[in-house]
């Protein structure tokens, strides 16, 4: 009975990830965020259920045609229905955004620690060689190495990778050294732990929330290299239904047939707004300075 009574009085411990949840829930330009965000995604998933066209089907005597009930969004130039080519196309640029900006975490994370942790001249020569490579703006980085690679989904990733590793690579190891002169770590490494173990057992758990938060607010900003590089054709080449792409299509036709390009480039910023709107309100969330 006094073992009961005492476990009654102790506080439930709460996981962080119901209280991120919790406390996400009550943002709610950040649920609308999330929300527009998922639909996007379902109708890329779907696109096959829901497009009335197959993307590169052609009828050229709808050629240019301008929205109508027959054609939402109207056609391109070979009379190809824009709105199926942009649920199709969703996947691409979607993909794009969310697989490049979580490769740049996962070996910025994992060279952040290291170097980090490291410290010395590992930590010199390594940091020296991020000061060169952040010394490139991102956009020409990857230009350069799409230029390099050649056009293509898996190439455009890569470029769009590389840019992003410095930049998590010099957050995470600034958190590590912070986090390296504290005390849990004095007393794991009393007991003998690993070093490879205090890295991502004991120190990665307390420093990857702020790079949740950075690499979700990224992955618009990879959406819109992405659209960059295939639009000035070293990304997602045509006729796939890339979003960058299709932008990169209609910009001569932008005063005669301005559908070409208004919808397109609306489904990108309706993207990135509903991420940038989710990452603000995941960052408050994951703020440990608020309260409930």
């Amino acid at each position: 009975m006094k073992q009961e009574a005492v476990n009654e009085t102790q506080p439930k411990r709460v996981s962080m990830f119901y209280t991120t949840m919790k406390r996400l829930a009550k943002n709610k330009v950040a649920m609308a965020g999330l929300i527009i965000l998922i639909i996007l995604v379902l109708l890329s998933v779907f696109a096959p259920l829901i497009a009335p066209y197959e993307p590169g089907a052609m009828d050229y005597s709808a050629m240019y045609a301008t929205p109508s009930l027959k054609h939402l969004f109207g056609c391109d130039g070979l009379g190809r229905d824009i709105f199926s080519r942009l649920l199709y196309g969703g996947r691409y640029s979607l993909a794009l955004g969310f697989i490049a900006a979580l490769v740049g975490m996962v070996f910025g994370v994992f060279f952040g620690i290291l170097i980090g942790y490291a410290g010395g001249k590992v930590d010199m020569i390594c940091m020296r060689i991020v000061d060169v490579i952040e010394a490139i703006p991102g956009q020409l980085l990857a230009i350069l190495i799409s230029t390099a690679l050649g056009p293509g989904l898996v190439n455009t990733i890569i470029a769009l990778s590389v840019g992003a590793i410095p930049g998590v690579t010099r957050n995470n190891r600034a958190m590590c050294l912070k986090e390296r002169e504290m005390e849990y770590l004095e007393s794991a490494k009393s007991i003998n732990c690993s070093p490879m173990k205090i890295m991502f057992k004991h120190m990665m758990p307390n420093i990857i929330s702020p790079t949740i938060v950075g690499t979700t607010m990224g992955i618009g900003m990879t959406i819109m290299s992405a659209a960059g590089l295939s639009y000035i054709g070293l990304g997602i080449q045509p006729p796939t239904p890339e979003w960058g792409a299709m932008l990169a299509a209609g910009r001569e036709y932008i005063l005669l047939y301005p559908h070409m390009l208004i919808f397109p480039g609306l489904f990108i910023a309706i993207t990135v707004l509903s991420i940038n709107m989710f990452g603000d309100g995941l960052r408050d969330a994951m703020d440990p300075k608020l309260k409930d």
